[in-house]
């Protein structure tokens, strides 16, 4: 298949006189669209450069042979450049300084060390790592039932089904039938003639073909730009998958830490209310002063504000949970996830930059409507060609029903039609404006690979630094409790006063929380790390 190749920054296509009717296609591919005189070819067009005169069967004959050699030399050209795809980025890291292969370790519930395997294959339901069946079987749930998703799969067979609307409207003849009756009367006068009205009934029935041969791709284009929407939707509910598993895992570990923290927390009231009932005992036998009880009142009160505070959040993560799964919010049924019910992955896949670009659903979805703007450009750019038109008749006409299919009542038509815009500052704005869409996308395409570049070393940095973070708050947890628990025994001798145990408890209840928010972001920046990594192969398309 020949192809019509034509710069971006090319302008107007202005219309010049052929030098005869034998121009062949591959000329006409590589210069100007001009077709000649021959503007809005039909039956009773003359030939331009003809000398002698031509029958009136000759003229017809003549007009269709031209139409034919221009179809045969121009057909299957494909206005516009040809896509070629973006080259993968020349980079080879994603921080400008090197990322620890391994995590450091802390000794607390999930402070296992972590290894980056460069290359390591992605698990298709990457999200059975965490280690929790209880997960597994809401996202699955999520998978079947998710309106986010069944709406994104309507797009994408909506952007199918346009493509074979278009491919079988362009690519195939169109074929009608028609039946037809009516009833005229008919006035001679109206050709010069004496005598008086006539009526008659008059019956038809015909089949036409029509076709529009596509002679610099505008068709092809438009079909190309099609297919590419096509593929941005797939790529696109590919990545709403990804996006609702991560959102699934997200939420059920937040769960699962603001859980552990409504724990602590109730333990922490507990204990203070204990102490408050042993200051008020300590008043009433003159041992404390009533300052020290109103402190431990407040400082309980205090921590007991947090209380609801924690419980609000837990209920609306539970509420997103039930949504994301395709359940009402108050369906219940959420399972009660707490941080002991996952496992931190023991290796995380690393995939390089470039193969970044070619496995990233949302890169892809950017690569495909980059496409689309070039095809459309094509579109553009066919629209200053000319446009050629084939239709054919063949049917039948009588007086009466019985004669319809009778000796001498057969009638036939043929029609070519070639039309070249001559002054149509439009084309040019809308060939403009396809060039700047082009623009866009290229740009749009590149904010993404560098914003998924972003996301990457962002992951890769939570990954190390959180797992720091965890182990330096594992450290200060354990201080923190056996200090707590040294100053509640002095406090019960009598060798500390209640002041000093407040001191001891809120640094105990402070560093506790941060604890179980760590451990809880180490699993997250393994959801993240997996995320960004564009998921499992078997989600991508097949090529």
């Amino acid at each position: 298949m020949t192809t019509c190749e034509h710069n971006h920054g090319t302008g107007n296509v202005a219309p010049t006189a052929a030098a005869g009717a034998s121009t062949s296609g591959a000329q006409a591919c590589k210069t100007s669209p001009a077709i000649g005189p021959f503007t809005n070819l039909s039956r009773s067009t003359p030939v331009a450069h003809a000398k002698t005169r031509t029958p009136p069967g000759g003229r017809f004959t003549t007009a269709f042979l031209i139409t034919g050699l221009l179809a045969s030399g121009l057909a299957g050209c494909a206005a516009g450049p040809d896509f070629q795809r973006p080259s993968v980025p020349a980079v080879t890291h994603y921080t400008s300084t090197a990322v620890a292969a391994q995590t450091t370790a802390a000794p607390t519930q999930l402070g296992e060390s972590q290894r980056l395997v460069e290359g390591l294959p992605i698990e298709t339901r990457w999200w059975r790592t965490l280690g929790s069946p209880a997960l597994d079987g809401l996202i699955d749930e999520a998978l079947q039932s998710s309106p986010t998703l069944a709406s994104a799969s309507a797009s994408l067979r909506q952007a199918q089904a346009l493509l074979a609307a278009r491919s079988g409207a362009t690519q195939y003849p169109q074929v009608d039938a028609g039946l037809g009756a009516q009833r005229q009367q008919f006035n001679p006068s109206t050709q010069g003639l004496s005598g008086d009205t006539r009526q008659f009934d008059l019956y038809s029935a015909n089949v036409s073909v029509h076709y529009n041969l596509d002679l610099a791709g505008g068709n092809q284009r438009a079909l190309e730009a099609l297919a590419a929407r096509a593929d941005y939707r797939n790529f696109e509910l590919i990545a709403a998958h990804l996006t609702l598993a991560g959102n699934i895992a997200t939420a059920a570990v937040t769960r699962a830490r603001l859980a552990g923290q409504l724990t602590a927390n109730t333990d922490i009231v507990r204990a203070q209310d204990e102490l408050v009932r042993l200051a008020h005992e300590r008043v009433r036998i003159g041992q404390a002063s009533p300052d020290e009880v109103l402190s431990l009142q407040a400082q309980a009160e205090q921590t007991r504000a947090e209380l609801p505070v924690l419980r609000k959040q837990l209920q609306q993560t539970e509420h997103l949970l039930a949504v994301l799964a395709g359940r009402a919010p108050g369906a219940g049924g959420i399972p009660a996830f707490t941080l002991a019910d996952f496992t931190l992955p023991a290796e995380l896949p690393l995939v390089v930059p470039s193969e970044l670009v070619r496995h990233r659903p949302d890169i892809q979805a950017a690569e495909a409507l980059l496409h689309a703007a070039n095809a459309d450009y094509g579109v553009a750019v066919a629209n200053l060609y000319p446009q050629l038109n084939l239709s054919a008749n063949i049917g039948s006409q009588a007086l009466t029903t019985g004669a319809l299919f009778g000796a001498g009542s057969g009638i036939w038509s043929l029609v070519g039609q070639l039309t070249q815009p001559l002054f149509n500052p439009g084309l040019i704005a809308e060939k403009r404006a396809a060039l700047a869409a082009f623009d866009a996308a290229a740009a749009n395409y590149r904010n993404v690979v560098l914003e998924s570049f972003r996301e990457v070393a962002d992951t890769l940095r939570a990954v190390e630094n959180d797992a720091r973070s965890l182990t330096a708050l594992a450290t200060a947890d354990a201080a923190t409790q056996a200090s707590l628990q040294s100053v509640e025994r002095q406090v019960r001798l009598g060798a500390a006063s209640y002041l000093q145990l407040l001191i001891a408890q809120q640094q105990a209840q402070s560093t506790r929380i941060n604890m179980l928010a760590a451990q809880a972001q180490r699993l997250i920046d393994s959801v993240v790390l997996y995320q960004a990594l564009g998921g499992g192969d078997a989600l991508q398309p097949r090529g």
